[in-house]
């Protein structure tokens, strides 16, 4: 089939802050005009500076505008947008919202609403990978109902339960025994209520002390897919990452390979069309299973683009377009150099990391060799208190582990932010973490570190 390729004049961005300001860059570099969107909140973000546009579309509260469906597309209606960018969180992975953008006659940025809502039910995504033969773990192989505590016995406990359309680590309660069953259930299921409007379950067989593994993939509309280097996002509190580093000290290059190959049998098996992410958990013999799709754009993407060397906004747009893939397996699997992110929150890691909104006094991002700062951050800017805490991503590069660790110590030491609490302390402590160190991780590490302070400082 040959290519049908509409070039888009200009791009509606359907989120805020740090991605926007991201979508914002590579639009620009591509010569396509961009149009912000923000609340009465962000009134003064510096991805509304930044645009070639910009379009309040509603109150501070996410419902009132960055979740408002008829808002949006109004606004890409209004602004004569030719497709929408959905960021990552809020609608990114909603299938209504791609629904609508598409119905309006805009192209959605990302794969198409079935897609999402066929990847989005967990359940769904499981049985697709089984039935492309990527390894699972043992689970209810589907929602659970009345016959909950038979199947919990039938896979062995430990067990993780899990919300049908999670996500963020909503709805998730592990449960390591029977008679823990019904209590872990019902707050699962009400959290998956409050957050998902949806409280179905599933089972999986709880891997203890595992890595949670990623790969990127991409894939366009005449079938061809590729899957990028891992990414290794164990260092996680409560499910929500704080650290993320690629390749994994803990993979392998024959593992790499299998990982890769997993992912895109998925990708081809759903005939997915963007950018996108498979999620593993890996036990400590290397062995990995399935957890989900992620159908969206990642907060961690940097971490791939400065292992691979290709702009991933970039080849969302381009797939968007209707062009062939411009990138081969060889190209996105390269490794050319090592790559953590660390998540910068105004949070009081001291302090339960309670978010600390307020207004900054004073801010002087790291720099140097090797060093990407992405946010949307600057002195005197005010920290709303209704949106995600996240105010800048550190991106530190280097030829080799080593260098890595010491080359981001040294930019969370010479990182300056006053006005609010952030978390550049606690990057701090896990940089010099001995286990972590030596790539001795899993997803319960954090955990284990907060745990053995708190128990030190009541000595």
């Amino acid at each position: 089939m040959a290519p049908v390729i509409k070039p888009f004049q200009k791009v509606l961005i359907a989120n805020r802050g740090e991605i926007a300001l991201r979508i914002i860059r590579t639009l620009r570099e591509m010569g396509i005009k961009s149009v912000a969107v923000y609340s009465e909140a962000d009134r003064n973000s510096l991805h509304v500076r930044m645009a070639d546009e910009a379009v309040c579309i509603g109150a501070a509260a996410s419902a009132l505008s960055y979740l408002s469906i008829d808002a949006l597309v109004t606004a890409a209606k209004l602004t004569g947008a030719d497709a929408v960018h959905p960021g990552y969180g809020f609608l990114s992975e909603n299938a209504d919202f791609a629904a609508a953008v598409t119905k309006a006659g805009i192209t959605f940025i990302g794969p198409t609403a079935d897609t999402i809502k066929m990847l989005g039910v967990k359940s769904t995504a499981r049985e697709i990978a089984l039935k492309a033969g990527v390894p699972i773990t043992p689970g209810s192989d589907g929602i659970v109902g009345k016959n909950y505590k038979a199947v919990a016995k039938k896979i062995g406990y430990p067990i993780m339960i899990k919300a049908t359309l999670g996500g963020g680590g909503k709805g998730m309660r592990a449960c390591l025994k029977e008679e823990d069953l019904e209590r872990m259930l019902k707050t699962a299921q009400g959290e998956a209520r409050a957050n998902f409007g949806d409280d179905r379950v599933y089972f999986e067989k709880l891997i203890l002390n595992p890595r949670h593994i990623e790969v990127q993939v991409a894939a366009d509309i005449y079938g061809n897919a590729v899957a990028f280097a891992e990414r290794d996002c164990s260092m996680q509190r409560r499910h929500q990452k704080l650290v993320e580093e690629s390749p994994s000290p803990f993979v392998d290059e024959k593992t790499r390979k299998k990982l890769q190959e997993a992912a895109v049998k998925i990708v081809k098996a759903a005939r997915y069309c963007g950018v996108g992410t498979a999620e593993f958990l890996m036990a400590p013999n290397k062995e990995f299973y399935f957890m989900e799709v992620n159908t969206r754009l990642q907060v961690e993407h940097p971490v791939t683009e400065e292992v691979c060397g290709i702009d991933l906004v970039k080849l969302q747009i381009q797939i968007a377009q209707g062009e062939k893939l411009s990138v081969s397996q060889a190209q996105a699997g390269q490794v050319r150099c090592r790559a953590i992110e660390h998540r910068i929150n105004a949070e009081d890691s001291d302090n339960r990391f309670m978010p600390c909104p307020g207004t900054i006094t004073q801010w002087i991002p790291a720099g140097g060799r090797g060093v990407r700062v992405d946010s949307h951050i600057y002195s005197g800017y005010t920290i709303p208190t209704y949106y995600d805490s996240l105010m800048a991503k550190l991106i530190v590069t280097a030829p080799d582990r080593e260098t890595l660790l010491a080359r981001s110590e040294r930019c969370l030491n010479e990182f300056i932010v006053e006005g609010v609490k952030t978390t550049i302390p606690f990057h701090q402590k896990i940089i010099r973490n001995a286990s972590f160190r030596q790539g001795d991780t899993d997803t319960g590490l954090i955990e284990r570190m907060i745990k053995a302070e708190e128990n030190e400082s009541q000595k």
